[in-house]
């Protein structure tokens, strides 16, 4: 799976923060610009995890359908 998404980091006294135009809540901060990225990819990770696991526990047994979605954005 492909996904594109938009990083932002901004320059503070203490290094870098970042986080996701796209991804409410996936944001980090890091020493440096490198480690910063490091961390924006993990926290991306983990939020992206933890949205799965609230929709499997809300939806228990329930019948649902699942695909693919593919989008454009510009």
């Amino acid at each position: 799976m492909r996904l594109e998404l938009t990083a932002v980091f901004r320059k503070v006294p203490e290094g870098y923060i970042g986080f996701v135009e796209e991804l409410p809540g996936a944001n980090t901060q890091g020493a440096t610009l490198e480690e910063a990225r490091a961390n924006l990819r993990e926290a991306v990770e983990l939020v992206l995890e933890a949205n799965r696991a609230l929709v499997e526990e809300a939806l228990g047994q329930e019948d649902v359908i699942r695909e693919p979605l593919r989008i454009s954005a510009g």
